[in-house]
């Protein structure tokens, strides 16, 4: 925090107000307060005469360290100024810039009128009615605004200049270029001025500040941010990131989290959105990216691309399957995932709740993918429906439990995974299952998995992606892969298996 203090250096020999400069929630603003002028900034204020730059740098300097940049603000100085100037003082038409220089501290004004002839302009015939000048509302209308296609504008002795007259100005002048005429200070530049400035610079600030997070948080969309919870509000979260909020909407949590107040937390960061009131980071701990993310914090030869993920189902909270491959034959892709004694994959289950993780290898046998997408459970055989890209699934009697799943989770789970609709029958050819990716039917006594889902075996049921943008997209039937099991379901397996003899 700056102490408050007071320096005369005068800005012009007309210029003999005072111009506070305060800070206040980072929001630059200008106003008039018995003759001077207030700049509100971040809980510090700065009284000189237009300008001292001691103090103007010192602003300068508390804005760079909320990431925008010197010469923005000065630009957004500049324009706040030109644009009360020219609503106090200007004339329709006027082309009115304002130059701080920051060597001497004087600011001064400008009018640049345009080189044109009779070939860029149109010259208004003896009868054409021309709206009278005024500054005060319609400065800001142009007569381009209302031009209609191949026409000419309007020739105006407020912003254009004929070539014959620039001539005698300027050696060389040509058409299109810019003469600077300097306008005289104004010594009663006064509280419309001021008010008028303080809306501009507001606005040049927000939309400054904007611009920044918008650069800093778009080189982080697609990464995992960490943040502090900040309060709960209609099931969303929000999230204290710093220089601004994030929100994990509810339907983007893991189930069964619950989180407190003042809690470090981490999220996807799946859009940077651009709205009216400023920018709004959504964050996710359900997408599936989310957990190749960790992954990639926790497996170098993952974040180096030595391996990749080639598909990923995910339930949220409960489940996750994902398959790889390796680029390079002298590295595992399963066991760089598990890491020693398991202590990676273990790292990342922890981050997730307890989420269970199946890392299975990729391969180009259709029929492999099939088989060891459905462990922990050991397939007999798989016979596959091309044409109804459909997989018939065999199981031993006492496998049936492991290849449905919990809730029907794992078949379902598997066909996410492979994109292929699987069936599972028991050895004794009864269909007992099937998947489409998203739902789930299981045979009653009486009836067929078809009956219950309410479609018939010939049928293909569509398989739907996730839906949620940049989701891990599911692999063409061509890139379908056979993968061995992973480690760390072994002990899944041995536990469901007994389950299901003791049933």
């Amino acid at each position: 925090m700056f102490e408050l203090f007071s320096l005369v250096c005068p800005l012009h020999t007309l210029y003999h107000k005072t111009l506070h400069i305060r800070m206040t929630s980072g929001m630059l603003t200008l106003s008039e307060r018995s003759g001077a002028r207030t700049f509100l900034l971040k809980s510090a204020t700065y009284t000189f005469h237009m300008i001292d730059l001691k103090t103007i740098n010192a602003v300068l300097g508390e804005f760079e360290d909320r990431g925008i940049s010197r010469s923005t603000m000065i630009e957004a100085i500049e324009s706040a100024m030109a644009t009360a100037y020219k609503r106090e003082y200007g004339k329709r038409g006027q082309v009115v810039h304002a130059k701080i220089d920051l060597n001497t501290g004087t600011i001064s004004f400008e009018q640049i009128k345009t080189i044109v002839d009779e070939t860029t302009v149109r010259f208004p015939a003896p009868d054409e009615v021309i709206p009278e000048d005024h500054h005060a509302h319609a400065y800001h209308h142009t007569d381009e605004e209302h031009l209609a296609e191949g026409e000419l504008p309007r020739f105006d002795t407020e912003k254009h200049i004929l070539l014959e007259n620039a001539k005698l100005m300027k050696r060389g002048a040509a058409v299109g270029e810019e003469i600077i005429f300097p306008l005289e200070p104004q010594d009663d530049f006064g509280r419309i001025a001021a008010q008028t400035a303080k809306q501009v610079v507001i606005q040049k600030v927000r939309e400054a500040e904007k611009l920044s997070m918008m650069e800093e948080f778009g080189e982080k969309k697609g990464q995992i941010v960490g943040g502090i919870v900040q309060r709960m509000e209609r099931g969303a979260i929000f999230v204290d990131l710093g220089r601004t909020t994030g929100i994990i909407p509810y339907e983007e949590q893991i189930p069964g989290e619950r989180y407190r107040m003042g809690e470090r937390i981490r999220a996807y960061l799946y859009a940077v959105d651009e709205g009216f009131r400023g920018v709004y980071l959504r964050l996710s701990r359900a997408h599936p990216k989310f957990v190749v993310k960790l992954f990639e914090m926790e497996a170098p030869e993952l974040a180096s691309g030595a391996i990749e993920v080639k598909a990923l189902a995910r339930e949220p909270g409960s489940r996750t399957k994902i398959a790889l491959s390796s680029l390079d034959p002298h590295v595992d892709p399963v066991g760089s995932l598990v890491g020693q004694r398991g202590v990676r994959v273990s790292t990342v289950m922890s981050e997730l709740g307890g989420e269970r993780i199946d890392i299975i290898e990729w391969n180009d046998n259709a029929k492999e993918f099939v088989k060891e997408a459905l462990s922990p459970a050991t397939p007999i055989e798989v016979v596959l429906d091309e044409e109804g890209h459909r997989a018939t699934v065999t199981v031993a009697e006492d496998e049936q439990s492991l290849a449905i799943g919990r809730g029907g989770q794992n078949v379902r789970l598997a066909a996410k995974l492979t994109g292929w609709n699987i069936d599972i029958v028991s050895t004794g050819g009864s269909e007992i299952a099937e998947s489409d990716g998203e739902t789930i039917a299981i045979a009653s006594a009486d009836e067929t998995p078809a009956e219950a889902a309410g479609v018939m075996p010939t049928e293909s049921v569509e398989v739907i992606e996730n839906a949620t943008e940049e989701v891990t997209t599911l692999p063409a039937e061509e890139e379908l892969a056979s993968l061995p099991a992973s480690e760390e379901t072994v002990a899944d397996a041995t536990e469901d298996r007994d389950k299901a003899k003791d049933e």
